[in-house]
Formats: structure tokens, C-alpha cells, sequence
């Protein structure tokens, strides 16, 4: 055999190439369909069951063309002896039947054959036994037997778990032990030294299958599968008894699992070890959730017996298909809202996917030890991309739905989670959307599902993007009625009860289906949506206004913040003012911006203080004459406190404040994720944070593990910050000695990275670094943590104060400021405070140049101290990293100009750290 993919490349009888073997496979020509070709022998004497009929042969079954072997015997009528269904794999096996017949017979050997895209089916090595006589009479049958008479019904309808023959022939031999010949439906395919055997008992009705010696001699699992079934339905279940029983403490392993006709092989859905009691009439019984199958499928018997001898069996019996015609489901269905404490409730997962969502202890939100549903895409077995959870179908209704739940998006390469609705016809259409990195934390989502005039369904899907993160939902709840005021909303599917008003209107929209922002915000990609208005010139006329106004929300006491992005496109985009519209009618302006912005989406934000009174918020946008240009609003987040300002610190306890991660794939990889020591079970981190010295404590954090390449990166980036000729950049690092991944910051602008620093060795301790930044233009700040294949990176307490140097001089105009001349006492005091520092700073480089302390490169962290809290103003103010210019050794200056300024807290020389600088 030339071709590998046809058939064997040797015979089994020589074992050589050049060996002959009989063979049979799709013609050139394809066939179209199902076909089979047989062969027989000569017509032998009749036999008796004290001397019968013994053939051996050896077969080879490989690849998808192969439908199976059968053995029949012609005398009377035809029948089959023995089957063995579907492709083997590259292999001879061997094969044995005994036949036993009254009359003249012949033994036919049939193939059948699809027409799929390789493979085929060999035979050789035939042995009769000596009672197998050919006929030595000129008997001859007057003509070929008939075969058994044809189902009544077509072949995609036969196991289909539905009576369509009168007779129920068409179920009869599927595999269901509740009908008559239904165990003789399961057909070995064992090809080793183990095989599985039918039992029956005609008198006593008892029957089950077994696991016996077989002449194989490959130390291989025992075999048996159904043929063809199916399609089946979400409440399809496989109900059994089963039995390893004996003397042994450990009988034998036995599992189940489906071979999908498309996707082959599936993970196993049950499996069990060991023994159930040492008597033979210790019976355990077993359900197994098939679930919906879209494609036909076969069930498999998976059994291996550590010992095989009359003191150890493994036996099944009492199989029962329960529930599973495709069109079946329960009587009343339970409802979707689900804790998941107490199984799935009216979900399901869905069998054609990759991989399935499990019930995870110790990971909820219910009670903190209870279950959720998870899927842990750290587990190295995790194949393919999608996992989906389907609902039972629902209803149509005459109102609105909301669906809330908790979800975790959690990890340094996690994916995406969606929540999707189908129709009666499967068509899909996006919910609502969340990918990567959202912390180590439960987050509460709500997606309102509209109005449905036929039966639907909906659909969480985890998407896989990597093996390094956890995607959990948990207490979900599904009502007939709207969705409250959500307070984030991406515009994913939805425009989260937002409405427009004015000359034109708002538009919801992505980059494929509007005249606006490439890409939104959220997802980063051209499928993301936003809302999105036209403000050209023969749109929106030169002061003509366009409104977008939220829901109406409560009043609160306390002062509220509203995040949002907004992108402003082309030359005089006009002005974008956001007001709280009080219920009185009293408009607070929060916002206003009217810059052409570039192709940026911008952090906005601004306080909302309502004093108990009802709101709306509202996105005005005003002409301004310009020609192809746009205002766009994306990721609106509502938070339970007041906004920071710029400069203040981020302690990372409320969140990531206005840092984030970009989704770019053209930037990194991989995200920073939010988390604290005691919450985190799967990464080392530090055993408290820096803001409140605490395990509870928040900080972000960047792994190494290796479920991850190396050199992976990921960008934390800070909102657009304007040009500056001294913005300080404080935080605090952590970093084992043990690790080796990399700390890089970078300035960002123009989409050009710039370096600003290297921070490497940080010796296991929280340590603070100050970094004077100057930038010409308007520019982001970039942590990059670079993976490496062992520990971890971590940062807290991040502060930039724009306008502010780290010797607390406050700059503008490209030089530093001395303060207004005519404001009075406040100016006066504030060029008091920076006398005092610079006094200060001399002094302290006086005291240490005196004491001969060294100082090579000037570029130095502290480790945290309980007096650590202060600054000191020693330190560089130039920067000339836009340049790509190398540091030169500096020696005994610490004002020298040229250099990234780092400065370091309460230092003694032992312990100074350098930092890298580009």
C-alpha cells in the first residue's frame, strides 16, 4: 500500500510490504454516501454447538472512511455473528467468532465504507478450524438469501431516542436495555488483551456486559460502544447499574464517554475507580447528563480490570436512555436564577463546544464557601477556545427581561465573557461582553434582555485566550421586568436605557457600522460599540446642540463620581459638556471639553452631589462647524465615592482608579491584575500590601508562571496627561529576589514609547521610587512588566502630580513657577515652603557629600520603613530619554542636569538600589 492514509503499510501475515492483504476503500470517484462490499466462503458442511465453526482473522480499521466489519452467516436467511463498528486506528487486530448452523451456510465478510476523506478496511490472515468443512455434495442453495428485512424508517432516524416504526425495530438495538434486543446494540471494539461480553439469560431475563481475557495481546482498555445516536435533547441523561466486585482491594477502573461523529473522542463524562463491594450482588447505580448533542454520536464503556480472574469482575447492566429525544424537555422546567449550590438549575452546558464550565467549592459569591460555575483556564487539559452554557428554551413574553449575576474575570491572560441570546432559530446577537483582567473580585452585571415574540434562549460563553486565568459566574437571577440603572455600562449590546435628544441623534454603533472612532473603547477592536454623534458642519450646524442623557437615578448623600471616555474627532469636533440635569430641571455642569482630540479615547470624570434629589446625567455636544468629525462616549462608570483628583494617590483599594490595561494586542499580551494576599490561591504575591500593611490590602500585580511564554508583556497605562516640564511620578514596587520578571516604565506619546526607567532588583521589601517626567507633548505613563518563569512584580500607592515636580516645585510655562506676585500671603508661604526645601536639600547632600557617601548612578529606591513616608529633595529634573541618549556615570552631583529623576526616602548607603535608565 503506496498511501498511508488509504490502508496498512504491511500485511499482518509477513509483516512486510510486500505482503498481500484483501482491502476496500472509497473509489476515486467518491461514492456519495454510505456503501459496502462483501466477500464469502465456500459453502460449508452444517455444524452443532459441540463442534462448531471457529474463524480467526486479523483486521485493520483505520481512519473515517472505516464504518465497521461484519460478520454474517447465509443459510436460511442472513444474520449477523459478530460487528465491529468504526476505525480502529493504524493497527491489526486480531478478531475470533464461532458459528453454529443446522444447515449448509456460507460465512460473508461485509465492509462498510463512507465517503469521507481518508482510511479503509484490510483482512487477512483468515483461519478456519477443522469444523469448518467445506461441502463436499453438490448441494447448492436455489439463491442467495434475503436480508433481514430493511428498517421502516430512514437511517438518520434510527437511535434518534424516538419509537418512528410501529414495532419500535428502529430503537430496538441502540444500546437501551429496556427494549428486547436493546443490549445487542453495544459492540466490542477492544483490541487488547481485555474485552467486553454480553450476558444473557433466557430463563432468568437477567443480562448484562462484562469484561473478559481476549486473545489480544495489547495491554489496552476494554471497548464497547452503541452505534449511531441521536441528536439528543438538554435533559438527555445515560442511567446504569454497575458492579466491580471481588477479593481484590482494587478491582478495576470503568468510565464513560461520548464519541461525537464530528469531534471524535470527548473528555470523559464519568468515570469510577476501585471496587463496590466484595459480593457479586453489590450493585451501584449511576446518572450521567449527556446533555444536548447537535451532531450523532456513540456512547463508549471504557473498562480496565487490574486483574482479570473469577475473583474480580466488572459488569454493567440496566442501561436506560432517559429524556433524550432532541424536541424532549422536562414537564416544567427549572427556573434560571441559580446559586449553583444544588446543580445547574434550568442551565446546561452545551456538548459541541470545546470545553465544558464546572462546579467550583470554595470560589462563590453566595456564601464565600459555597459553588459557583467556573472555568479554571489553568488546567492544562483545557482543549479548544469556547465554552457555553445554554438555558432551557423560554417563552415568549410581553415584557422585558433582566438577567443579573456575579462574574470574576480574573488573571493575567483570561479572555472574554459573554452573555448571549439566541432565537428560535439559533441566529446569535451579543448581550453584553467583559474580557480580561477585572481582579481577583466579584463584580455584579446586569443585562436586560428585550422583548421576545418566539421561544429563545440565552448563553454564557467563555472564550479562551491563554491558560492563565479563572472566568466564575454565580447567583444568578432572571426576571420579567427592566434592568435597573446599571451603573457601568460599555454599550456592548445595549445602550443601557440611554436616549437622545436634539437637532441630531446620537447613534449606537462600532467602527464597521458608523463614521466615528476606529475602535471603542472597551474592547479596543472594530466590533466594540459606543455612542457616537456626527458633528460635521452639514450635520450638526455651527451651534446646534445634541443631547444623550442617562436613565433617571436616585439621589444619594454622599458625593458620587462619574467615569466615562469620550473620543473627539477631527478638526473642530465642537465642545462635549456633560451636566447633571437635577428632576427640578437644574442643570450642574461636571465637564466640558472642546480640543481636537486626535484619534485617542480620554479619561473624563466629574463629582455628582444631588443631595437626595433624583438625576440624569447628560452628554451635550455643540457644532462647531467642523467637517468629517464626531464625539463619541464609551465605558460610562458610575462609583459609590468621590473623584480624585489629579495627583492624588491611588491606593487601589477602590479599584484601579483612572490606570488601566490596554486590550490592544498590537501593545502586549497580557494584563495587571488587582488582588491581595488573601484572596490570591494560585500566584505568589506579597503577604500584605503597601497602603494599609495589611493581607486584605489591594496592590496590582504581574506573574511569571509557566502556563505563560516568557517575555510576554503587559501595559498599565495612566489617563492622557498635558505636556509638562515637571510632573513627578510616585509609587511603590515589590519584586523577590527569586523573581525574574522585569519592571519597565515608559512614557507614551505620539504612539511612541520612550523610556523613563528599568526597575530591577528590589529585594523582597516594598520599596518607593520618585520619577521627575517631562514631556513636550501630551503623553501616558506605562508600567510594562515583562514575564519571566518564576515570581511575580507588584505595585501600590501610584501617584502623578501634574504640574509638580518630586522637589515639590510646582512648574508651568517650561519653567518653575515662583508663584503669582500679586496673590498675597498664599504665594508668599509657598515660596517659604520652597526655600525651606531647597535648604533642605542642600544640607542633606552637604552631610552626605561630607561623609564621602558615593553616588554612581543617581537613580534610588528605599525599602518601606515606619519613617518612610516623607520625601527628600534630592534628585534630577532633565530628561533626555526622547533622545535615546545612555547615562553616563555621574559622580558626586546631585543636581546635575540630564538625568530621569528617582528619589529615595530615608536611605542609608547600604540601602541604595540603581535603577537602569535608557
Amino acid at each position: 500500500m503506496n498511501d498511508p492514509l488509504k490502508g496498512p503499510g504491511r500485511d499482518h501475515t509477513n509483516n512486510t510490504v510486500s505482503g498481500h492483504f484483501l482491502y476496500v476503500t472509497v473509489p476515486d470517484g467518491g461514492l456519495g454516501k454510505m456503501d459496502w462490499a462483501s466477500f464469502q466462503s465456500p459453502l460449508l458442511e452444517p455444524t452443532n454447538s459441540s463442534y462448531p465453526c471457529k474463524m480467526v482473522m486479523y483486521t485493520h480499521q483505520f481512519g473515517p472512511r472505516s464504518g465497521g466489519l461484519t460478520v454474517l452467516v447465509a443459510d436460511k436467511k442472513i444474520y449477523p455473528v459478530w460487528e465491529r463498528a468504526g476505525a480502529l486506528g493504524d493497527v491489526w487486530v486480531k478478531a475470533g467468532v464461532e458459528i453454529v448452523s443446522d444447515s449448509h451456510f456460507h460465512i460473508v465478510i461485509m465492509a462498510a465504507i463512507r465517503d469521507e476523506a481518508y482510511g479503509g478496511i484490510a483482512v487477512d490472515s483468515i483461519v478456519l478450524s477443522p469444523e469448518c468443512r467445506e461441502s463436499k455434495d453438490n448441494y447448492t442453495m436455489a439463491a442467495f438469501p434475503n436480508s433481514p428485512q430493511d428498517p421502516c424508517t430512514t437511517p438518520d432516524k434510527l437511535c434518534n431516542f424516538n419509537t418512528d416504526c410501529p414495532g419500535a425495530e428502529d430503537e430496538a438495538k441502540c444500546g437501551d436495555f429496556s427494549y428486547a434486543d436493546g443490549s445487542s446494540g453495544w459492540t466490542d471494539i477492544s483490541i487488547g488483551n481485555q474485552a467486553w461480553m454480553l450476558f444473557k439469560n433466557s430463563t432468568t431475563k437477567v443480562e448484562y456486559l462484562y469484561v473478559v481475557k481476549a486473545p489480544g495481546q495489547q495491554l489496552t482498555e476494554a471497548h464497547t460502544r452503541t452505534p449511531l445516536l441521536g441528536p439528543s435533547g438538554p435533559a438527555c441523561t445515560l442511567s446504569f447499574d454497575y458492579a466491580l466486585t471481588g477479593n481484590p482491594a482494587h478491582i478495576g477502573e470503568l468510565s464513560v464517554q461520548v464519541i461525537d461523529s464530528w469531534l471524535g473522542k470527548q473528555p470523559k463524562l464519568w468515570e469510577f475507580s476501585g471496587k463496590t463491594g466484595k459480593v457479586e450482588g453489590v450493585w451501584e447505580h449511576a446518572d450521567v447528563v449527556i446533555g444536548a448533542r447537535k451532531n450523532r454520536f456513540q456512547l463508549l464503556f471504557e473498562a480496565r480490570a487490574k486483574k482479570l480472574c473469577p475473583c474480580a469482575k466488572i459488569r454493567v447492566q440496566n442501561v436506560r436512555f432517559v429524556g433524550c429525544h432532541a424536541e424532549y424537555l422536562p414537564s416544567s422546567p427549572t427556573k434560571l436564577s441559580c446559586n449553583f449550590e444544588d446543580g445547574l438549575c434550568g442551565w446546561y452546558q452545551d456538548n459541541s463546544d470545546n470545553f465544558d464550565w464546572t462546579m467550583l467549592k470554595g470560589n462563590d459569591h453566595t456564601v464565600g464557601i459555597g459553588t459557583s460555575l467556573t472555568v479554571n483556564m489553568w488546567s492544562p487539559s483545557l482543549r479548544g477556545v469556547f465554552g457555553r452554557l445554554f438555558s432551557y428554551p423560554q417563552s415568549p413574553s410581553s415584557t422585558e427581561y433582566c438577567l443579573t449575576f456575579f462574574y470574576k474575570l480574573y488573571g493575567p491572560n483570561t479572555g472574554v465573557l459573554n452573555v448571549k441570546l439566541l432565537d428560535k432559530d439559533g441566529f446569535e446577537s451579543v448581550l453584553w461582553t467583559r474580557r480580561g483582567a477585572h481582579g481577583n473580585m466579584w463584580h455584579e452585571a446586569q443585562c436586560p434582555v428585550p422583548q421576545q415574540l418566539t421561544n429563545f434562549q440565552l448563553m454564557f460563553e467563555a472564550v479562551r485566550s491563554g491558560f492563565d486565568g479563572q472566568v466564575a459566574i454565580d447567583d444568578i437571577a432572571f426576571a420579567a421586568k427592566p434592568c435597573s440603572v446599571p451603573s457601568v455600562c460599555s454599550f456592548e449590546g445595549q445602550k443601557c436605557g440611554f436616549t437622545s435628544s436634539g437637532q441630531v441623534r446620537w447613534r449606537h454603533g462600532n467602527g464597521k457600522t458608523v463614521p466615528g472612532p476606529k475602535t471603542d473603547h472597551t474592547l479596543e477592536t472594530d466590533l466594540g460599540f459606543y455612542m457616537m454623534v456626527n458633528t460635521g458642519a452639514d450635520i450638526l450646524p455651527s451651534g446646534a446642540t445634541s443631547v444623550l442623557t442617562s436613565p433617571l437615578r436616585h439621589g444619594m448623600a454622599k458625593t458620587e463620581c462619574v467615569h466615562f471616555w469620550y473620543h473627539m474627532g477631527g478638526v473642530n469636533p465642537g465642545s462635549l459638556t456633560v451636566y447633571v440635569k437635577m428632576v427640578n430641571g437644574k442643570r450642574v455642569k461636571i465637564f466640558s471639553n472642546s480640543l481636537d482630540q486626535g484619534d485617542v479615547w480620554r479619561h473624563g470624570n466629574g463629582n455628582i452631589s444631588s443631595a437626595l434629589v433624583d438625576w440624569q446625567l447628560e452628554f451635550e455636544v455643540v457644532g462647531a462647524r467642523g467637517k468629517d468629525t464626531h464625539v463619541a462616549v464609551d465605558d460610562i462608570f458610575l462609583a459609590s465615592h468621590a473623584c480624585e483628583n489629579h495627583g492624588s494617590m491611588c491606593n487601589l483599594e477602590r479599584g484601579m482608579c483612572t490606570w488601566s490595561n490596554t486590550q490592544d494586542i498590537k501593545m502586549d499580551q497580557l494584563d495587571w491584575e488587582l488582588t491581595s494576599h488573601k484572596a490570591e490561591k494560585h500566584y505568589f504575591t506579597p503577604t500584605e500590601d503597601h497602603t494599609l500593611g495589611t493581607d486584605t490590602g489591594h496592590f496590582l500585580f504581574f506573574p511569571s508562571s509557566n502556563r505563560t511564554a516568557t517575555n510576554k508583556n503587559a501595559e498599565l497605562l495612566s489617563p492622557h496627561l498635558p505636556p509638562t516640564v515637571g510632573t513627578c511620578l510616585r509609587f511603590w514596587a515589590y519584586k523577590p529576589s527569586t523573581s525574574d520578571c522585569s519592571l519597565n516604565l515608559w512614557r507614551l506619546s505620539g504612539g511612541l514609547h520612550q523610556q523613563l526607567a528599568v526597575v530591577n532588583e528590589l529585594g523582597g521589601a516594598w520599596k518607593r521610587y520618585d520619577i521627575n517626567i517631562v514631556s513636550p507633548k501630551e503623553y501616558q505613563i506605562v508600567f510594562e512588566g515583562i514575564k519571566g518563569t518564576t515570581g511575580s512584580v507588584a505595585l501600590d500607592d501610584i501617584e502623578y502630580t501634574v504640574g509638580v515636580n518630586c522637589d515639590m516645585q510646582v512648574t508651568e510655562g517650561g519653567q518653575t513657577s515662583r508663584g503669582d506676585d500679586t496673590g498675597g500671603l498664599a504665594a508668599s508661604i509657598i515660596i517659604v515652603l520652597l526655600l525651606i526645601g531647597t535648604l533642605v536639600g542642600v544640607l542633606v547632600y552637604y552631610l552626605r557629600y561630607a561623609q564621602g557617601a558615593a553616588s554612581t548612578v543617581p537613580l534610588r529606591s528605599s525599602p518601606s520603613s515606619p519613617g518612610g513616608r516623607g520625601f527628600s529633595n534630592e534628585g534630577y529634573e532633565s530628561d533626555l530619554t526622547q533622545d535615546h541618549v545612555a547615562v553616563p556615570e555621574v559622580q558626586n552631583h546631585p543636581m546635575a542636569a540630564g538625568f530621569i529623576n528617582i528619589n529615595n526616602v530615608n536611605e542609608t548607603p547600604a540601602d541604595m538600589k540603581e535603577l537602569e535608565v535608557a
